[in-house]
């Protein structure tokens, strides 16, 4: 059985393999798993994605499958919940955070016909390739990041900043930033 090559970054956990074999990188376009992801990263901010992989099915049941129209009218009982589920991380300022940026989700999907729409338009829809060799080279942030978070900053998101927002670009396939000598960097591009 031949071993395949693969990004440092995952190797060591199955879960963590798993999805760098299975989704990051692969290029997103539903909204609800667009809103799932980023909504995850604001989670992730402090914390390892690992931590926040190792909580995925909890947070999807605790935040309703991530059904962005639900959360969009979550109330103070819901919230309170929330900070009280051991299965989730019970960060206050992120759970509010998620309330208001279900509401935000849906009025940029009311302007933009989907928050795919908007997102993708940034890129023209097309991915960013890049060519790395070592996780050294791989940027923590880039200048399109912090422009697509200065805009959703304006319409209203918290809790994000230019680093949530590459990682996010990372994770949903904007940018493939498998190194060149990952099996996934030839698949994801071919599937393009």
């Amino acid at each position: 059985m031949e071993i395949k090559s693969k990004c440092a970054w995952c190797k060591g956990d199955v879960l963590y393999e798993k999805y760098h074999d299975t989704e990051w990188g692969v290029p997103l376009f539903e909204d609800q798993v667009l809103f799932e992801l980023l909504t995850l990263e604001t989670f992730q901010s402090g914390l390892s994605w690992i931590t926040i992989l190792r909580k995925r099915e909890e947070f999807r049941k605790a935040f309703d499958q991530f059904d962005y129209q639900k959360i969009a009218s979550y109330k103070p009982s819901k919230e309170n919940e929330l900070l009280n589920n051991i299965g989730i991380i019970r960060h206050q300022s992120k759970i509010s955070a998620t309330i208001n940026n279900a509401q935000v989700f849906l009025n940029i999907q009311k302007k933009y016909g989907s928050f795919s729409d908007y997102l993708w338009n940034f890129l023209d829809g097309s991915p960013i390739i890049n060519k790395y060799k070592s996780l050294k080279e791989i940027p923590a942030t880039s200048p399109l990041a912090k422009t697509i978070n200065r805009e959703l900053r304006q319409k209203g998101y918290k809790f994000i900043g230019p680093k949530v927002i590459y990682a996010f670009m990372q994770a949903i396939g904007m940018v493939n930033d498998h190194l060149i000598d990952c099996f996934r960097y030839k698949e994801v591009n071919l599937k393009r």
